[in-house]
């Protein structure tokens, strides 16, 4: 699997300090996009919405979201939308298909092994995956300095 590049944001996050990464080296500052959440498009599917519903207010909270995420960010839901789809049409029809041929996987086996590798690669660039978790955690707002004797 390619590593995707990490925007600066996330890079200082998990870096050394003093605009430096987990390696030492200076980020350079990326562009000066505005930090604040796009709106949901409203043909988002219901467990799409509540998906974005889910994740958004995280996101924010950590200043990485831009009103140009809001493609991907759609991408990521809708994929999320088609995962559960095809786990739930596994719960009920079963994981495989009688035909001609004999027993074969149920269609909805491989829409959500695909779909569960796209979601995947949509979280990792958000820091939804427990790996990139670890990249944001210094990020997290645990409330102001003396609230949190580790900060």
């Amino acid at each position: 699997m390619a590593r995707t590049a990490q925007p600066a944001a996330l890079k200082l996050l998990k870096g050394q300090g003093d605009g430096k990464d987990s390696g030492g080296r200076p980020v350079p500052v990326g562009p000066a996009f505005r930090r604040i959440a796009p709106e949901p498009p409203d043909w988002l599917s219901e467990e799409a919405a509540a998906e974005w519903t889910r994740v958004v207010p995280g996101l924010q909270r950590l200043n990485i979201l831009k009103e140009e995420d809001r493609a991907v960010l759609a991408a990521y839901c809708e994929t999320w939308a088609t995962f559960v789809d095809a786990v739930r049409q596994q719960h009920r029809d079963g994981l495989t298909i009688e035909a001609k041929q004999g027993m074969l996987p149920h269609p909805a086996v491989g829409i959500a092994r695909n779909a569960g590798r796209e979601l995947r690669s949509f979280a990792a660039h958000f820091g939804l995956t427990p790996s990139s978790e670890q990249a944001l955690a210094r990020g997290a707002d645990y409330g102001g300095e003396d609230d949190n004797p580790f900060a």
